[in-house]
């Protein structure tokens, strides 16, 4: 019996303990109104990594725990860009709509707009659209795109396996959008060092849940990669909070101020 319920705890850990480090940082930007410090382009790498990771259950059946955990996080992730995109736009002094699809003919700042295709957006404004519908717009895209493939693709070992790798490399890299972005503003003000702690705390634990349970050995592998993309941003925190540097200029945006 106590086998047992110590893998349960550990399956509920899997499960829910994904989610746990961006509990203190959706509280942080809901109190501050301030979504600067994160980058949602986190939000991008886990919608991608679990998605992928979803799709490759269907080719390959690992534990449902994992499969769990990816929904819950696909729910979290969308909770997280809505809250960053209500605060962001209405922090914005330019309201002019910025979208994954075409925009309406309601567009401020255009007497006339021109004439747009469905999937009129600016490169330079991926992933920093104006509302909410537009990220899940996309995501639904990428999800229906990808699913055909892989339906296509589902008897093929190699594509499957090339898949699983895909899904547990992107979540490797989970960390590098906000490494890049705290190099880049030259400080981590502003990003909840809770979660980061959380974080490693938690991709550690996943990673030895990994080996200890024989996961697919793509898991194993890139668990660990995400493991030291934790650890060189809490290098940053300390080396930012005790050397100071000064941050560096960036060209003003014609939307935002943000730098992704």
């Amino acid at each position: 019996p106590m086998h047992q319920l110590v893998l349960w705890g550990a399956a509920g850990a899997m499960v829910f303990g994904g989610v746990v480090p961006y509990i203190p940082q959706y509280r942080d930007i809901r109190r501050t109104q301030n979504a600067e410090g994160f980058s949602t382009y986190v939000c991008l790498v886990l919608l991608v990594a679990n998605i992928l990771r979803i799709l490759f259950w269907f080719g390959r059946h690992f534990e449902s725990p994992l499969l769990w955990q990816s929904i819950i996080m696909i729910i979290t992730m969308l909770l997280m860009l809505k809250l960053c995109t209500e605060v962001r736009v209405s922090n914005e002094l330019n309201i002019k709509r910025r979208s994954f699809a075409a925009a309406d003919s309601k567009d401020e700042e255009i007497k006339a707009p021109p004439k747009r295709s469905y999937l009129d957006f600016d490169l330079n404004y991926f992933w920093h659209w104006s509302k909410f519908t537009d990220y899940v717009q996309c995501v639904l895209t990428f999800t229906v795109v990808t699913g055909y493939i892989t339906y296509l693709w589902l008897d093929s070992s190699l594509f499957v396996e090339t898949l699983g790798f895909l899904a547990v490399f992107t979540e490797a890299m989970l960390g590098v959008p906000q490494l890049y972005r705290n190099y880049q503003n030259r400080s981590t003000e502003g990003m909840s060092v809770k979660m980061v702690l959380m974080w490693t705390s938690g991709d550690t634990f996943k990673t030895v849940y990994f080996i200890l349970n024989q996961a697919p050995f793509q898991f194993s592998i890139c668990g660990l990669l995400q493991v030291f993309v934790d650890i060189a941003i809490l290098l940053q925190v300390y080396l930012y909070s005790y050397y100071p540097q000064k941050p560096v200029s960036h060209t003003a945006h014609p939307a935002s101020t943000k730098a992704l």
